[in-house]
């Protein structure tokens, strides 16, 4: 499935084992997961280089992304420090700008809990590779799927993302999706300072930004699990933003109106 008009090269920018990409994993008290999660994605892509992005974690999820970066011998992991916790939207602006500013081809967002498997992180590689500009990690797509995931959750996201197609009359099932992966022409594209949603609207947020702006969206199935370990940072707040920030979207686009998305918009 596919947005945009603009599209991007066929010329492929991912090596077979990842190379030029960047994995952005936000945490915040993650220190079970992040070690297993790390090594699962780079066991399954030898080539890609690992950004955590913390929090200030009070479990210590610091501490141990620092550990796994100091035993890297290959310099492939990577840790930002942040001081405050103020949203994943946040957190993933600041691991793209530390990214863009070294040059990666792609930068991808995970999360650390597991729920994303990088062992299917190829196929976001592969639509990158055959011309999409943002490759979305779907669950709701023929062959996506979802493991171990309550029920309410699941009626809650099938729902958030009905609303957010209808809204904004978009055709991609899973615009809330936490799985993807940008070509960097998108997130340069963007005015990061216009950015102020967080969790599901932030998803929205960008992957509307990407259609608005002419760019090639395509979204390839993968299998959500529910994290193991931990429990989940979704609340009531986000889930509000989401609705109202939509439906206002929706409306300005209905209206012709001209979103701040990019860094030459007015």
């Amino acid at each position: 499935m596919s947005s945009g008009a603009q599209g991007g090269s066929a010329k492929p920018v991912i090596g077979p084992t990842g190379e030029n990409a960047l994995v952005v994993i936000p945490t915040y008290n993650e220190r079970e997961n992040l070690p297993i999660i790390v090594d699962r994605l780079l066991t399954a892509l030898g080539g890609v280089h690992v950004l955590v992005v913390d929090d200030s974690s009070p479990d210590g999820t610091g501490e141990v992304a620092d550990k796994l970066a100091t035993g890297d011998k290959d310099k492939r992991i990577h840790v930002l420090h942040r001081t405050e916790k103020d949203g994943l939207g946040k957190a993933y602006l600041a691991g793209f700008t530390w990214g863009l500013a070294r040059d990666y081809a792609v930068l991808v967002e995970m999360d650390a809990d597991g729920s994303h498997a990088p062992e299917q992180l190829h196929r976001l590689f592969d639509a990158v590779n055959d011309g999409a500009d943002l490759a979305i990690g779907s669950r709701y797509v023929r062959g996506g799927s979802t493991v171990n995931w309550p029920k309410r959750r699941e009626v809650l996201s099938r729902g958030a993302n009905t609303y957010a197609r209808l809204a904004l009359g978009s055709s991609v099932r899973d615009i809330t999706a936490g799985f993807r992966a940008y070509r960097r022409a998108v997130l340069e594209s963007f005015d990061f300072d216009s950015v102020d949603s967080a969790g599901y609207c932030f998803q929205i947020d960008l992957a509307w930004r990407a259609i608005q702006g002419g760019f090639v969206v395509k979204e390839v199935p993968i299998t959500f699990t529910e994290r193991a370990i931990g429990e989940s940072k979704m609340d009531g707040g986000v889930i509000t933003e989401a609705f109202l920030q939509v439906a206002r979207w929706g409306i300005d686009s209905r209206l012709g109106r001209s979103p701040k998305n990019s860094k030459t918009a007015g």
